[in-house]
């Protein structure tokens, strides 16, 4: 008897022990519940297209949540959802060679690398704006020009609510929570020099 009470005893010790470790350690549990996967391969693309990695990887959450060989119901393609079009676009563009559809489905690096050069195109093309940067990832360059130049929305993150697709102010929003997720999780990773 006298064993089970002092098994019993040690037993719920443990786990209290682990639960204050777990609390004491929430970053751990953070890394847990939101892992950045294909660290290299972000950081990489990020240096070579003078990207935050953290957006990448953000991006990359909302999209597919690290899973390649996934196409969206549009038709979007790989890791960072990329339509066969625009990929076709990045890929004359940046000169890119031996790539398929196949490989942007498949494997990580490609689409990392294709998705994070359209996000440098896009960052050339609205000055920096990465919060209208993120709703062009989605809604595409063209509505997001129009919404801006009609003032339709001014392009800011505190007027996300005027995006007029649910969509994509519902993606806009989704990036950012992620975002500021891996910037207080992974701060040795958002310290990468970015030009």
């Amino acid at each position: 008897m006298r064993r089970r009470r002092k098994r019993k005893r040690l037993f719920l010790l443990l786990i209290i022990g682990f639960l204050a470790f777990l609390f004491i350690r929430s970053d751990w549990i953070g890394k847990w519940m939101y892992p950045i996967h294909y660290q290299a391969d972000i950081r990489a693309s990020a240096l070579n297209y003078d990207l935050d990695p953290l957006l990448i990887a953000a991006i990359i959450r909302v999209e597919t949540n690290y899973s390649t060989g996934k196409d969206s119901k549009k038709g979007a393609l790989g890791l960072m959802q990329i339509m066969p079009d625009t990929a076709d676009w990045v890929i004359q563009k940046a000169g890119f060679s031996n790539v398929s559809e196949d490989t942007l489905r498949h494997r990580a690096d490609v689409s990392i690398q294709i998705g994070s050069w359209y996000l440098s195109s896009l960052h050339r093309q609205f000055d920096g704006n990465t919060t209208v940067v993120v709703a062009a990832y989605n809604a595409g360059p063209g509505n997001v020009s129009k919404w801006l130049n009609n003032g339709t929305w001014d392009g800011t993150k505190e007027s996300v609510s005027d995006i007029p697709y649910g969509e994509t102010r519902h993606y806009v929003q989704r990036v950012f929570y992620y975002y500021n997720k891996y910037k207080r999780l992974y701060p040795e990773f958002a310290d990468q020099e970015v030009g």
